[in-house]
């Protein structure tokens, strides 16, 4: 499995929404918190990103999209025991 972090911009791009507008989705839920990097250093799974887009495409409701984020960031913290192993 490649793992990979996208840092703001390319989540930006990915998205095409702007800086403000990721920071209130994840408020709402409806976008995953960053992952830290270093002390001012963050930025998402690659997968988290593309998986949110996918389900956005197929039309998901913001509640399937909530469901979504929370279990994609749950599965972060098995992600390190698979990668490990």
């Amino acid at each position: 499995m490649k793992l990979s972090i996208l840092r703001l911009p390319a989540v930006i791009e990915a998205n095409q929404q702007s800086r403000s507008t990721i920071y209130l989705r994840i408020k709402q839920g409806l976008f995953p918190v960053p992952v830290k990097l270093g002390p001012r250093c963050i930025g998402w799974p690659r997968q988290e990103v593309e998986a949110l887009n996918a389900a956005r495409i197929s039309g998901q409701s913001d509640e399937e999209i909530r469901a979504l984020v929370k279990a994609l960031v749950d599965a972060r913290k098995t992600m390190l025991a698979e990668v490990l192993s």
